[in-house]
């Protein structure tokens, strides 16, 4: 699709719900650049560090209990890996957005991070609990109750991840847009849907 305007699509997720790769697909239909983990292979590639050192911390609360930040001559410091990872990400989308770039991104607080964007469009992906337990056992290779399990703690540290670098709270309809149900269409038919979206705000 030519983009006549700028328009970035972030994308909210539970575990389980094919958000990810939703997001992945609708980007590739848009024909513009899906963001993810590879924010971080792209910083790693651009400073020559080992990337899956980096991916240790990657969308993971911040402790308070083993970090610290100080502050000299006004300006904040912190030992925390977890924070300066988040930070990172953050400052490559800003830079991409200021650049006027289109892309689709899954996670990484783009929802309050973009926010000041005019073609910010924010969409949470959900699905019916049973489906979502059935894909983490075919994806993961778990049993039932390891996936019940998978997706409890995912979402859990998803919403404290979110909800400790952004005002608004994880999953709840009135921090997004949007709020898709994977289930009702189907993971190409909520790609379509989003598509189709995307286009009328194209216009």
């Amino acid at each position: 699709m030519e983009m006549k305007k700028q328009i970035i699509v972030a994308i909210g997720r539970e575990y389980g719900s094919a958000g990810h790769e939703i997001g992945r697909k609708l980007a590739a239909k848009l024909e513009i650049p899906f963001y993810d983990r590879n924010l971080l292979d792209e910083f790693a590639d651009q400073r020559d560090v080992d990337a899956d050192l980096l991916a240790k911390y990657d969308e993971k609360p911040r402790r308070f209990f083993f970090n610290r930040t100080v502050t000299v001559r006004g300006q904040k410091y912190t030992n925390s890996p977890i924070q300066n990872i988040a930070d990172i990400q953050f400052a490559l989308l800003k830079s991409k957005a200021y650049d006027d770039d289109c892309f689709v991104v899954c996670g990484r607080c783009a929802d309050e991070v973009l926010k000041e964007f005019p073609g910010l469009i924010t969409v949470f992906i959900t699905a019916d609990y049973d489906a979502k337990v059935k894909r983490v056992m075919e994806k993961r290779n778990m049993s039932e109750k390891e996936a019940r399990r998978a997706i409890e703690k995912h979402d859990k540290t998803r919403r404290a991840y979110h909800d400790y670098f952004c005002k608004s709270k994880w999953g709840q309809a009135g921090s997004y847009d949007l709020c898709v149900n994977s289930s009702l269409l189907g993971i190409d038919g909520t790609v379509d849907f989003l598509f189709d979206l995307v286009s009328k705000f194209n216009q």
